[in-house]
Parts: structure tokens; sequence; C-alpha cells
């Protein structure tokens, strides 16, 4: 397993008035890993990707990328980064057929005519590089796809433009058994060809099928930073429904945001 983050956010503060949603979070993501983002409703998940794509800017805290601290204020600057977003609702257009889809806002020119080919190409050698073979043909309308073939197109697009991170917000969430099989398979094919990947999951079946580190995040703070292996289902439900579990021993003191367990205690509650 990598030993540097590609990704890391240290004390991330974020507030919306006076409501403070996010509190001193760390986070770290690690090239050919992939990074499961789990928590209850309302515990920070969306706002924190918010941040980390520039939609919302960091009110404290640091973020560092491949070892240079950066600023990522607009989506502009995560994508010149290298973060790309897939979020639930897939941003994919029905009425447009793959490649389409997948050049969308950055189409390819030759003059001032669409470089069609080349697009084609480029979708081709993406879609090739994941292994994907559940699409019949690029020309395929995306109101014509399964669910699970339009996560695939999905998530090819954010790999498209040379992405170094990827964050995939529920995937699987309405997919059947067979599709999101398909589509775990490529969010693993994704960290093994060398990305970073974060996974943001209410299914723990699927966090522990693929995930090599866990997140947990409860009322906008790091519960905990955890290898995978390191904890059983029911830490992490406990983790997510409490904000700690009284089986991982290791001391509360460890620095919020560091790499292992991170005990936090929620305010108000017995130490």
């Amino acid at each position: 397993m990598a030993a540097t983050p590609l990704l890391e956010l240290r004390g991330i503060d974020k507030s919306f008035g006076p409501v403070q949603v996010l509190h001193d979070v760390g986070l770290s993501i690690y090239p050919g890993e992939v990074t499961a983002l789990v928590g209850d409703n309302g515990a920070g998940k969306s706002t924190l990707v918010k941040c980390i794509s520039g939609i919302y800017t960091i009110d404290a805290g640091t973020v560092t990328f491949d070892g240079n601290q950066v600023a990522v204020n607009s989506p502009r600057d995560a994508a010149e980064l290298g973060i790309e977003v897939v979020y639930q609702d897939l941003a994919l257009c029905d009425n447009l057929d793959i490649v389409q889809n997948m050049f969308l806002g950055r189409e390819k020119k030759r003059g001032l005519v669409l470089d069609e080919p080349t697009m084609e190409q480029m979708a081709g050698e993406t879609l090739a590089s994941l292994s994907v073979r559940t699409v019949k043909s690029l020309r395929q309308l995306v109101a014509s796809l399964s669910g699970g073939q339009r996560q695939t197109v999905a998530i090819a697009k954010a790999v498209l433009w040379n992405s170094r991170v990827v964050i995939l917000d529920e995937p699987t969430a309405a997919l059947g058994v067979a599709q999101t099989a398909q589509v775990l398979e490529l969010v693993r094919r994704l960290a093994d060809n060398g990305l970073g990947v974060a996974l943001i999951s209410h299914n723990m079946n699927d966090v522990f099928a693929v995930s090599d580190r866990i997140v947990a995040l409860y009322l906008g703070r790091t519960a905990a930073q955890v290898k995978t292996t390191d904890v059983t289902h029911s830490q992490v439900v406990e983790l997510i429904t409490a904000g700690r579990s009284g089986t991982i021993g290791l001391p509360p003191e460890k620095p919020a945001g560091a790499a292992g367990y991170t005990d936090i205690t929620p305010p108000g509650a017995d130490a």
C-alpha cells in the first residue's frame, strides 16, 4: 500500500452562516487504493466532496496534492489538478450518445468542425483501458443504456482527462446485483491502474468488497481513518452511528487526519 497520500486534507472547517458543517476534518486518498468515505446522512460527506471539487471554498485547513499544498477555489482548479467527481445523478444527457457525453463541454475540434474520429478513438481507448465490455457501440444513445452501463460511461468520462483522483458518489445505489458487481469491478480496476479512488457509500458490503481504507465521518468530524482489513462491519457501523468504537483500542490523542485510527468523542458525550 502507498505510503504517501496523493490527496490529503487536514483540519478542514466549513460553515454556512452560523452552522458549522465540517470540524477539523482529515482525509487521505492514496494512489492505487480505494478509500471508502462513510457516514450517516448529515455527517458532512457531500459538503466535504464539494470542498474537494472546488464547489465550496474551505474556511480553514490545508489541502495537499502530490506533496504540494494547493488552493482549490473552483471546479476548474480541481480539474487542472486531476480531480474528477462522478455524482449520483451522473450528469449524462440521454439524448446524446456515449462519445458526445464523454466529451460534453470539452469537444475536440479540427478547425471549426468537431473532430469526431479523434473523440471516438479516445473514448474507445478509455473504455478499453478499463476493460469495459458491456457497451456494444460508442454511438449508442445514453437513453438506451442500463443503469450499470450509464455508471460505466460516467466513470470513463471522469478518467478520460488524465485524472489522478476520482471520487464516486454512491455509484451502486440504484443498481441490481449483477450491475453492482460490474461497477465494483470497475472501481477496483481504477485503483489498480494507479488512480486514487474515493468511494462514498452506505453499503457496507460494497465498502468491504473493494476498499483498502475507510474514513468514517460523524457529525462533521473524522471519527476514524483505518485500513479496511483492521476493522469489522460492526465496528464501522459503530463509528458511523456513535462516532467511536469501544473495540478499537488505539490512543484517543492520535491526531485527526493521521493514518490509522482516530477516536473523536462527540461534544457532550462521555469520554
